[in-house]
């Protein structure tokens, strides 16, 4: 008798235990699984809350583009002069800008440089000065982020603005080249000249400085070979990239 109570005590004791410990297990499965709805319930929300800011900050941007785009236009059409209306068309085209950076479309380096000479084209042929476009090398194709493709833009925008604003130019060449795994880009204009002396600079010279220094390159202004002047910038692209 003895024996078999003590038989039944540890049977009874092994179930117990066992009953235990699977009651842990579904305590510390059900502690996961409400982890888990925790976490899935903060992503969520997360994602709605960036999805509502960026409906948001888009109907916002899509006002002032509408709203701002239109004065500007007005003032393009309406300017007493070619080059009063290409300050207004570079004002839009910033406004452009600000716009699709802000819903993060970048491109290739290509895409970019595309859109550079088409816009390029339109300003230099509204005041009547004739552009020549040239690739001296086989360019590479990189993806370009919104901030590189931004500061690319602007130099060139500014570089251009200050052709027709100042140069008295008939003519601007665009060469493009690719070596080391630097790219050159060099913009060179028949007209008067402007000072290249760093310590006279305005502030669109300035701002090209600060710009090519975010793109890690280098920006130079010296005596065209036209007779104008000459904007040398030089940019780094990576190796790896320039061979994807």
């Amino acid at each position: 008798m003895d024996r078999l109570l003590l038989v039944a005590l540890l049977v009874e004791g092994g179930v117990l235990l066992a009953l235990v410990a699977a009651l842990w297990r579904a305590r510390a499965r059900l502690a996961q699984v409400r982890e888990l709805a925790e976490a899935e319930r903060v992503r969520r929300e997360a994602a709605l809350c960036a999805e509502a800011a960026a409906a948001e900050r888009e109907r916002i941007y899509s006002d002032l583009h509408d709203d701002l785009g239109a004065k500007l236009l007005g003032l393009i059409h309406g300017a007493a002069s070619a080059r009063e209306a290409d300050q207004a068309r570079a004002l839009l085209q910033d406004l452009r800008d600000v716009v699709t950076r802000s819903r993060g479309t970048p491109g290739t380096l290509g895409d970019v440089l595309a859109d550079i000479r088409g816009e390029a084209a339109q300003r230099l042929a509204a005041v009547g000065i004739g552009l020549a476009w040239q690739e001296l090398d086989e360019l590479p194709d990189p993806p370009l982020d919104n901030e590189r493709a931004l500061h690319l833009h602007r130099i060139v925008r500014e570089a251009i603005s200050n052709v027709i604003r100042h140069a008295q130019a008939r003519r601007l060449r665009v060469r493009l080249r690719f070596s080391g795994g630097q790219l050159g880009l060099e913009l060179t204009d028949d007209g008067e000249g402007v000072e290249s002396s760093p310590g006279r600079a305005g502030a669109g010279m300035r701002s090209m400085r600060e710009r090519a220094a975010e793109l890690e390159g280098d920006i130079r202004w010296t005596p065209g070979t036209e007779g104008g002047t000459k904007v040398l910038l030089s940019m780094p692209i990576e190796r790896a990239q320039a061979a994807a």
